[in-house]
């Protein structure tokens, strides 16, 4: 694939990307595996994507590839200061009158892989393939989320059949890692007076709300203590296996959180067999569900063969209490080098505790909503380095007082614990319009297209929706999107079909628009 070939800047120096993209139509020796599929432009927008790098915190390529995409077709195309990307498509003619529409998805990818895949997300493309009824990537996260969604805002925009009113394709930056370009969207950059966010993940769901969220992360400090080795080993312990998955849209399957087992073991381990922490490691990702995690502890050699059988003894444990949800589950030790320091002992029982009782998972539902969750937690990351241990979590809600309550909660066992809490990235839900225009619209276009009533439903998981509506507070909103299963984690698909219906009802929720 042409792609492949060179460096992005090069190509399009060369050649421009709607040159490159009619070759790749027309020469049908020339596409990827996932080319072939339906809708045709769709798909071959989201190949091109997989092929330029996209992770979180690094999206100078893909910024710069959907600068020159609108550029290249010749229209008004806008970088802001937050990174977010603009381009604005004017009416076709006759549909002047139609109430503006702003498309909106974003850039960034989650980064997750498995532990034997070597994969560098700022360097490597994705390598996506069909997979029965589904395209996935082979080992690491597909960047379907938000992938498609943006694949289809860009063959909208190339689209000389598609009949639509004023159209805006806002492509907002770092959505994953804490809303950032939302949260930067200046307050009179946007036209349109209807948002169509692509970021859901269930075909036949219409999304009208979703929760807020805000960080917290406890840190505590200390001085290493140099370790004096007295007949002891060191060991290192390893949860893995676990499925992991979006800390919002999966909070509620009650998968294993590797941070919590491994705490969970090491506390038992402390108190009988005197063991002493030197480092650990566990999660890489707030707002993904911690799929791995590790640790290093000495203890006295005398009680090398109890301890592996304790081990053994928890991993069965473990399968017994997950074994209906987690299918690889492992609990692991294995000998090794002995460490330079350890954690000094109260700082050790410090973390060991607070790790132990701090709230995980889901906390509440919503009252008279039951089978949607309000509140909840992803302790999401536990590391230390050089004097230091970082403990980050990631509070969700749709409800303002209950997230601030959970947040006090955590903050409270921390602080008995003598870290120091600090909260950050705080973004508001969005509140539910029962009365919503577009919502209406999108209802009967849905029935008409695909055959059946969409749901209506609330999002657990956070969208940009809130944080752009606090700035646009008279944009009205909806967000649906294709199928995607287990996304943040490497077992990321996303439904073949779903994508033809997510398709097909999106281009005709644009023609059908009203009028102002």
């Amino acid at each position: 694939n042409l792609f492949m070939e060179k460096p992005l800047k090069e190509i399009i120096s060369e050649k421009s990307i709607l040159n490159i993209q009619k070759s790749l139509k027309t020469d049908k020796f020339m596409k990827s595996e996932i080319e072939t599929l339906q809708p045709e432009a769709v798909w071959r927008h989201f190949s091109a994507i997989c092929k330029i790098p996209r992770p979180s915190g690094h999206l100078e390529k893909i910024t710069q590839y959907i600068l020159d995409f609108g550029k290249n077709l010749g229209l008004e195309t806008v970088l802001d200061k937050a990174g977010n990307v603009l381009i604005r498509k004017p009416a076709t003619p006759g549909m002047e009158n139609r109430k503006p529409v702003v498309l909106q998805g974003h850039m960034d990818m989650v980064p997750q892989k498995n532990a034997d895949k070597v994969h560098n997300f700022e360097t490597d493309p994705i390598t996506s393939y069909i997979d029965g009824e589904w395209v996935t990537a082979n080992g690491t996260t597909l960047g379907a989320d938000n992938g498609i969604g943006i694949s289809s805002i860009l063959a909208i925009l190339e689209s000389e059949t598609l009949k639509h009113g004023p159209l805006e394709a806002l492509f907002t930056y770092d959505e994953e890692t804490g809303m950032y370009g939302a949260l930067g969207l200046q307050p009179d950059l946007l036209q349109a007076e209807i948002l169509l966010n692509t970021d859901s993940e269930q075909e036949g769901e219409l999304y009208m709300s979703c929760a807020g969220g805000i960080d917290l992360t406890a840190s505590f400090r200390y001085k290493d203590e140099p370790y004096i080795p007295e007949n002891e080993i060191a060991l290192k312990i390893i949860v893995s296996g676990l499925k992991g998955g979006h800390s919002g849209v999966d909070i509620h399957l009650g998968r294993a959180n590797a941070n919590k087992l491994l705490f969970r073991f090491l506390k038992h381990a402390v108190q009988e067999y005197d063991a002493r922490l030197a480092w650990v490691s566990g999660g890489n990702l707030r707002n993904a569900i911690p799929r791995e995690a590790e640790a290093v502890v000495t203890i006295p050699a005398e009680y090398k063969s109890d301890f592996l059988d304790e081990v053994a003894d928890f991993e069965a444990l473990y399968i017994h209490e997950y074994g209906l949800i987690e299918d690889d589950l492992t609990l692991t030790a294995e000998e090794t080098g002995l460490p330079d320091f350890l954690i000094p002992e109260p700082i050790q029982d410090d973390l060991i505790n607070a790790v132990v009782g701090c709230r995980n998972g889901v906390a509440r539902m919503i009252p008279g909503v039951p089978e949607v969750v309000e509140t909840s937690s992803n302790l999401a990351i536990v590391r230390s380095s050089e004097g230091s241990i970082e403990v980050l979590i990631l509070i969700r809600s749709s409800s303002e007082s209950m997230k601030q309550a959970l947040v006090s909660s955590l903050e409270s066992v921390f602080l008995l614990a003598g870290a120091k809490v600090e909260t950050s990235g705080d973004y508001p839900g969005w509140e539910p319009n029962l009365n919503s225009p577009v919502l209406k619209v999108a209802k009967d276009v849905h029935k008409k297209v695909l055959g059946f009533d969409p749901e209506v439903k609330i999002m657990h998981a956070g969208l940009e929706c809130g944080i752009i509506g606090a700035a646009y507070p008279n944009l009205d909103m909806i967000s649906f999107g294709p199928t995607i299963k287990f996304p943040h984690s490497p077992d990321e698909r996303v439904n073949i079909a779903s994508v033809e219906h997510f398709w097909n009802f999106l281009t005709n929720l644009v023609e059908n628009i009203p009028a102002r």
